[in-house]
């Protein structure tokens, strides 16, 4: 996996030129929190990353529950037994292979790829406003009923899981980008994702770490940009 280090934080990014998956590294002083999990090859790379870095994997923390970012989830739990395992309390359920979907929320059916033999357990069921390590979790609904995006504190780099992809141009969840569509195909609601865009915007981050695409530095006009594009597409 090709490595790229932004203060704090490094982006692991499987097949780079082709499909981008992304997963983290956040930096703590003695310790690492794994922020998603890429796909279920990723195992050992993601492993050999962090011995490169010098540093236990201690926490493990999931935007949301798609395949593409828990694929080697069990395989690191494996290999990691003390890690925790840090999820949204709503996308808990997605990540057992419930797709139901709760009162009040929008009707539309839950996209993507949800996994269906999931053998592990999170620990943690996190909240918006919970802190794990230097990062604060923030509630981010939209590409997944409980998606969650993560803020280092120490430097406002945000990472985004799906609520955001910089692959193919910055886009929010569920807008469509011809030359890489699948954020856009996976995403349940368009319009909570426009909401929750907005939400991350007011953040002020200065680096914005999505899925699928290479990290982005002083995103403001790009996040500004993609949210007039999503407000006029979901006007029409």
């Amino acid at each position: 996996m090709r490595m790229t280090r932004e203060k704090t934080v490094v982006q692991l990014t499987y097949l780079p030129k082709v499909f981008p998956v992304n997963c983290y590294l956040v930096e703590e002083e003695n310790s690492l929190t794994l922020v998603d999990a890429a796909l279920p090859n990723n195992v050992k790379a993601i492993l050999q990353a962090a011995e490169k870095l010098g540093k236990p994997i201690t926490r493990i923390v999931l935007t949301h529950a798609h395949d593409d970012h828990i694929g080697a989830l069990d395989g690191l739990k494996e290999r990691l037994p003390a890690a925790q395992v840090f999820i949204s309390k709503r996308d808990a359920r997605l990540l057992q292979g419930d797709r139901s979907l709760e009162p009040g929320e929008p009707s539309g059916p839950i996209r993507g790829g949800v996994p269906k033999k999931v053998l592990t357990k999170p620990d943690v069921l996190l909240q918006d406003g919970d802190r794990v390590g230097s990062l604060l979790a923030v509630a981010a609904p939209g590409h997944t009923p409980g998606s969650m995006a993560f803020l280092d504190t120490r430097n406002d780099i945000l990472i985004v899981g799906d609520a955001f992809q910089t692959r193919a141009g910055v886009a929010v969840s569920g807008q469509l980008k011809l030359m890489f569509p699948f954020p856009a195909l996976a995403t349940w609601d368009k319009q909570t994702s426009l909401e929750s865009a907005r939400r991350l915007r007011d953040l002020k981050p200065t680096l914005l770490a999505a899925g699928h695409g290479n990290m982005l530095v002083q995103p403001k006009q790009w996040i500004e940009k993609a949210i007039t594009e999503a407000e006029r597409s979901l006007a029409k």
